[in-house]
């Protein structure tokens, strides 16, 4: 089933996310922007949390969360081992989600509408997935140009 392939996608490249902040040599860094960088790694790191946490973690695994997307961008400094310990936190909430979605659920229209059209939690899953990959992306790109 798609659900241990998801699972195993998003747990790499959260686990990839924790790396790429682990790799910062100072770790104020991880809050600087530029004019051509708008968006720091830490928001970034905060924004995927977010992200997952919402459409995973409160729409199929009843956690409760309630999100503030605006703070995820407007939030600083906050210390890299409170970002390291929150990804940790979304990979258990991945792991224990998940597994649990039936194929019913998984090929059935995702409960809200999100995007511009409906459509299947298959591809909405697919679409956090790649959403999580282009921003780890950045992350890098912010950590190997800032981060001198």
């Amino acid at each position: 089933m798609i659900s241990k392939t998801l699972t195993t996608l998003f747990c790499r490249d959260l686990n990839k996310l924790k790396d790429e902040l682990a790799l910062y040599q100072n770790e104020e860094n991880i809050w600087l922007i530029d004019k051509h960088i708008s968006n720091s790694a830490g928001n970034l790191c905060l924004h995927l949390i977010g992200n997952l946490n919402t459409y995973i973690g409160a729409e199929f695994g009843g956690t409760g969360y309630i999100r503030n997307r605006p703070e995820e961008f407007a939030k600083k400094n906050v210390p890299r081992s409170e970002l390291t310990n929150a990804i940790t936190q979304t990979i258990l909430m991945i792991e224990n989600t998940l597994p649990t979605l039936t194929e019913t659920q998984i090929k059935g229209e995702y409960p809200i509408k999100v995007l511009e059209d409906h459509v299947t939690t298959e591809f909405f899953l697919v679409h956090l997935v790649m959403h999580l990959s282009y921003h780890l992306g950045q992350v890098n790109y912010h950590r190997r140009m800032l981060d001198c």
